[in-house]
């Protein structure tokens, strides 16, 4: 299979990874896979992609095989012909993907919607994943007020226009959830890369209306969590984060009794770009058992 060029946006000294490619359900999924040891599965939300890890796997590729994986319509991915970027799609995919890496005894780290995604396909391939990274995320229908307005709003007309002529999640949504400190343009041009027209915006705008919108998607996520209760979880927690509050904390804690959680204080929305020395240290520092 002949392998896409590397567009121009990538910055190979922040990403200096091969990319890898895997033909999965008619889409061209991007991935990267680095190091050597345990695998380390890194799952990403919305608008981002692989290069959201950048600095996490630079510091444990020593330690662990860092497989981090760009959805279909994101990053380097492309999308099969019909593909409507919902999480259930992007689940199977990823289901797919990982049963073609044979991929076993996995710690899987995810934040945003990679909780929904990553956590449908742990459900259901319950073997092979040894233990869990959560960042700022959830798997389960969420009904608060918040939670319901912001669906609406960026799921609604309004919202995909913003989307569509603006690039809103980019532009406005991104560095808005960087808390520490103000993207430099070089990333930030990393993650407009993906999105130059109105049209290949749509993975970004379908997020948002499904989070209302996958309800029965997340509630059979939610029936599915509990034989996962005996895996070890390392919670890494921002505590400027608007969208994932303490009540999704209680919950993870709760669901996991096996937990340690490490407060990513002054930490915003995106995690691995205001704390990814933090994060290294608290999966380094942590159960040295599963490494």
């Amino acid at each position: 299979m002949s392998q896409p060029a590397r567009p121009a946006w990538v910055p190979d000294e922040l990403y200096p990874f091969e990319s890898r490619y895997a033909e999965v359900a008619d889409s061209l999924v991007h991935y990267i896979d680095e190091g050597s040891g345990p695998p380390l599965l890194l799952l990403h939300g919305n608008p981002t992609w692989s290069f959201l890890y950048r600095e996490v796997v630079k510091g444990l590729r020593d330690r662990y095989r860092c497989i981090a994986v760009d959805y279909p319509g994101f990053g380097l991915s492309s999308a099969a012909p019909g593909y409507g970027y919902t999480p259930a799609e992007h689940a199977g995919v990823l289901e797919q993907f990982v049963l073609r890496l044979d991929v076993t005894g996995v710690t899987m780290m995810v934040q945003d919607w990679g909780g929904p995604i990553g956590f449908a396909v742990a459900t259901r391939h319950p073997e092979r994943f040894a233990a869990f990274v959560i960042g700022n995320t959830w798997a389960w229908p969420k009904s608060d007020p918040g939670t319901q307005l912001f669906s609406r709003l960026l799921g609604g007309p309004i919202g995909r226009r913003l989307i569509a002529q603006r690039n809103v999640f980019v532009e406005r949504i991104l560095p808005g959830g960087v808390r520490r400190r103000s993207l430099p343009d070089v990333v930030m041009d990393a993650y407009r890369g993906p999105f130059p027209t109105p049209a290949s915006r749509r993975p970004t705008a379908v997020f948002p209306r499904e989070i209302l919108g996958s309800r029965p998607f997340l509630a059979e996520i939610e029936l599915r969590l509990p034989p996962l209760r005996d895996r070890p979880a390392l919670i890494v927690w921002p505590t400027r984060d608007v969208a994932f509050r303490d009540r999704e904390l209680r919950r993870w804690e709760q669901l996991f009794p096996d937990h340690r959680t490490v407060s990513l204080d002054g930490a915003g929305h995106y995690i691995q770009e205001d704390a990814p020395d933090e994060i290294v240290a608290a999966i380094r520092g942590w159960h040295p058992d599963v490494v």
